[in-house]
């Protein structure tokens, strides 16, 4: 087995977890006492793993940190590394989404906000600047908040193509770029909005979270707020596949790291009644791109269950077979080395789990 990092970012600070040859998981923290962390990020495009962190300090702001020895050390830049221009008139709330952009384009990585706004970075992080075509959208001034404010929360690139970039906006739906962030186009044909009027909107749907199919990058898999959906043509087009799951409404999706057409959600009960589905933890597993799901319940809580996994708190890491990874609300962590077919908990009794990202590392 290999030696996977683990980074939980929670209400009140970061832990790291470490298992090596698998062994025993063993977690450090919290770093960032106190600091609410939503985004973390792990590049591995240079001569050793980069870690990337959105904190939010409730007295001095929010920052993006990077670590280049595991956590062992921090840096922080001298000026804020993500700031809005003053001509925008507005300022940062926190960072959102921190996604190194691959093989394609090597030490750039992008940065979702609140407000809804996207940066790059050349430096691998550490300097930041604003992708000006989407901030100026035309459509942004009819864009609402969602539940937990507007912002850019999800960020997908192709490994093929270092100009495609795809970004989920809260409540604006997805929105595809071509040509490196020079213009943006609505991408929702087949993603509803059943909290409004009009249920098809080109733009308007409260988008949770995608994620990318290993083998075909074209393949997509969208958790909406009610529906789950996925995308054959790189979110051109958007078909429903959520039948089967006792609930299509929830937060997270992740895909497996190497095989294709393999997806898992943990299904919520409702939108007024954010829950887990029937009150049971189960994380949901396709392996036929969304024709059929299972439940994945070995070794997770068979008792009445409250703990909601939020948009980032699922993730997978690139074993094989993988490791599979979620936390919840309730401060718990847990995870699977045979790509959910059983689990264990890692961790209880953390601050609510607000995301998780996992590498091997060595």
């Amino acid at each position: 087995m290999s030696d996977v990092l683990l980074a939980v970012g929670t209400r009140k600070g970061l832990f790291l977890g470490r298992r090596r040859d698998g062994g025993e998981w063993k977690f450090d923290g919290p770093h960032f006492n106190a600091q609410a962390v939503y985004a973390v990020g792990i590049d591995r495009s240079g001569p050793s793993p980069r870690l990337l962190v959105g904190g939010d300090s409730a007295h001095w702001g929010p920052s993006v940190f990077h670590s280049d020895d595991l956590g062992a050390t921090w840096t922080e830049p001298d000026k804020p590394s993500v700031k809005f221009p003053k001509d925008t008139g507005t300022s940062l709330e926190r960072v959102w989404q921190l996604h190194p952009a691959g093989p394609a384009a090597p030490g750039v990585v992008y940065a979702g906000t609140e407000p809804a706004a996207l940066y790059r970075s050349e430096d691998r992080g550490e300097t930041f600047e604003l992708v000006r075509p989407l901030w100026e959208h035309p459509t942004r001034s009819q864009w609402v908040p969602g539940g937990g404010g507007e912002a850019v929360h999800t960020v997908i690139t192709d490994p093929r193509d270092a100009g495609a970039v795809t970004v989920a906006v809260s409540t604006a739906g997805v929105f595809r770029s071509r040509d490196g962030g020079a213009s943006w186009a609505p991408s929702n044909k087949g993603v509803s909005a059943v909290f409004l009027p009009d249920p098809n909107p080109e733009f308007g749907q409260c988008v949770h979270k995608i994620a990318q199919d290993a083998v075909d990058p074209d393949r997509l898999y969208l958790q909406n707020h009610w529906g789950v959906f996925r995308s054959d043509d790189a979110g051109a087009d958007w078909t429903d596949i959520g039948e089967g799951l006792p609930s299509t409404f929830g937060f997270a999706v992740a895909a497996h790291p190497h095989r294709g057409d393999t997806a898992y959600v943990f299904p919520i009960t409702a939108d007024s009644d954010r829950v887990p589905a029937d009150r049971k933890c189960r994380v949901y597993r396709t392996q036929d791109a969304g024709k059929s799901w299972e439940p994945l319940t070995t070794g997770l809580p068979r008792e009445e269950h409250f703990g909601t996994v939020l948009r980032d708190g699922m993730c997978t890491d690139d074993n094989d077979p993988a490791g599979v990874y979620f936390g919840n609300r309730n401060g718990e962590v847990f995870a699977s080395d045979d790509d959910g077919d059983s689990w264990q908990q890692l961790a209880s009794h953390l601050p609510d789990v607000l995301c998780v990202r996992a590498a091997v590392i060595g």
